[in-house]
């Protein structure tokens, strides 16, 4: 009992492309209410953006080199290499950390990553608190587990060399069947109560019935994800996944890469031409950072396929101004197209 206590809760914060993550991880470490927390995020790409985004809050309770950023790698993959490293680096800061925050990339499957706890060197020093898995409910109100996906449907189906199962479809209910709660934002966009109830059936499918789905409408109570006490490494192997009959887990079926952008004059011209992008060429997510003809600031751009949201969030640093956006989408997509599509 002794060895549990001493143990640094982990929450494992999962879900897919664009569905809230690191809007959620902000929310808890602006209200953490005196814990001092450290964050772990994953990205899938070389080149990470929501560790940026969580650095630039400057907030107290998590400094900014308590955030450790691990791009171009699935954790549970890189355990040795990466996920160890990261763990020692956390848990040697001083004042000690009362709790560990992991937001996985939105392809990640969290199971291999629960049983990377299991490992001698971590096993001893931290623990799994829960999983939280995080759901668009503006997207499970249309029927769909992310933005565009009937494009991204049509394009499976026509080209022939593709499986037709759906690996956004497995990735989400993976995501689901580790969950220890889900959290399901952007709930103040349904529009009726049946959308809302459409939300919640799709979800209810692939829970067990003792998991707890909340709506967040900007945040949720820190209260209520940390300190679940669930030691959930112990029981993962009894969760069953649609990927527990394989070897490994690899990331086969999604592509990333990065495009560069010359400066732009007008941001929305931006917005039509990811519109495109996911439309013509079933890109799944963009994100990133540009630089705008006569601003001083940074302009932000997210994309959940079609749906674009971007602002300016701060001034650029010396040396750093340039565009870069980072384009995620399904193994096999053209490159060159989607990058010319982006540039315009």
């Amino acid at each position: 009992m002794t060895l549990s206590l001493a143990r640094v809760p982990c929450t494992i914060v999962t879900g897919f492309l664009g569905a809230g993550k690191t809007t959620l991880v902000r929310h808890i470490l602006a209200k953490a209410g005196g814990r001092r927390l450290a964050v772990i995020v994953n990205e899938f790409g070389d080149v990470g953006i929501d560790g940026d985004l969580l650095k630039g809050c400057g907030i107290e309770s998590c400094p900014e080199e308590n955030i450790v950023e691990l791009a171009n790698g699935c954790l549970c993959c890189t355990v040795a290499d990466d996920f160890v490293p990261a763990i020692d680096a956390i848990l040697a800061r001083e004042p000690r950390v009362d709790h560990i925050l992991i937001e996985t990339s939105g392809l990640a499957l969290p199971k291999p990553l629960v049983q990377a706890f299991n490992w001698p060197s971590i096993k001893s020093r931290v623990t799994v608190d829960g999983v939280v898995a995080v759901v668009d409910g503006a997207a499970l109100a249309e029927g769909r587990v992310a933005a565009d996906m009937e494009a991204l449907a049509a394009q499976r189906e026509a080209d022939e060399t593709l499986d037709h199962d759906d690996p956004v479809e497995e990735v989400f209910l993976d995501q689901l069947a580790c969950a220890d709660l889900v959290v399901m934002t952007k709930a103040d966009l349904f529009a009726s109560e049946a959308e809302r109830q459409g939300a919640h059936d799709a979800v209810g499918k692939a829970l067990p019935s003792a998991v707890r789905v909340i709506e967040s409408r900007g945040g949720v109570d820190p209260s209520v994800m940390l300190g679940l006490g669930l030691d959930a490494q112990e029981s993962i192997e009894a969760r069953r996944t649609l990927h527990d009959a394989e070897g490994d887990h690899e990331h086969d079926d999604f592509d990333s890469f990065i495009v560069d952008l010359p400066e732009i004059f007008d941001p929305e011209a931006i917005v039509q031409r990811i519109d495109a992008a996911a439309r013509d060429h079933g890109v799944l997510r963009v994100k990133g950072f540009l630089a705008v003809t006569g601003k001083a600031m940074r302009l932000q751009v997210q994309a959940v396929g079609a749906r674009v949201t971007h602002q300016f969030d701060r001034l650029w640093e010396a040396g750093e101004r340039s565009g870069r956006l980072v384009v995620i989408g399904l193994n096999g997509m053209d490159r060159e197209a989607v990058a010319q599509a982006l540039r315009g």
